[in-house]
């Protein structure tokens, strides 16, 4: 299913995208070598699910990913996030689509 050439733009991209970290991670265990804030900054982008990619296609990604998941810290990190906003994730509200998504430079006047 299409979702429009702006939409399958961005998928591309991402592709592209996990393409350059996966090859990457061939070479290293993460971004840099050892974990670091890259790899901190870099994992919540890594939802081949919201971003309509294969997982399967990227295994240097797959084992960065999996890797970043298991460590005690990041599922600290995820169960603090749940407890404090337990709507994350969740589709946004038509209220909300319009405070995110219905504002422009004449708004903020």
């Amino acid at each position: 299913m299409s979702l429009g050439p702006l939409s399958d733009r961005y998928v591309r991209e991402t592709g592209r995208l996990y393409a350059v970290l996966n090859k990457k991670l061939c070479e290293r265990e993460f971004s840099v070598g050892e974990y670091s804030i890259a790899d901190i900054a870099s994992y919540p982008w890594i939802r081949p699910e919201r971003q309509q990619q294969n997982i399967d296609d990227f295994p240097h990604l797959k084992r960065w990913k999996e890797a970043i998941q298991a460590r005690p810290a990041t599922a600290r990190a995820y169960a603090k996030a749940k407890e404090i906003n337990p709507a994350a994730g969740t589709p946004a509200t038509a209220d909300e689509r319009k405070v995110l998504f219905g504002q422009s430079k004449d708004t903020v006047r």
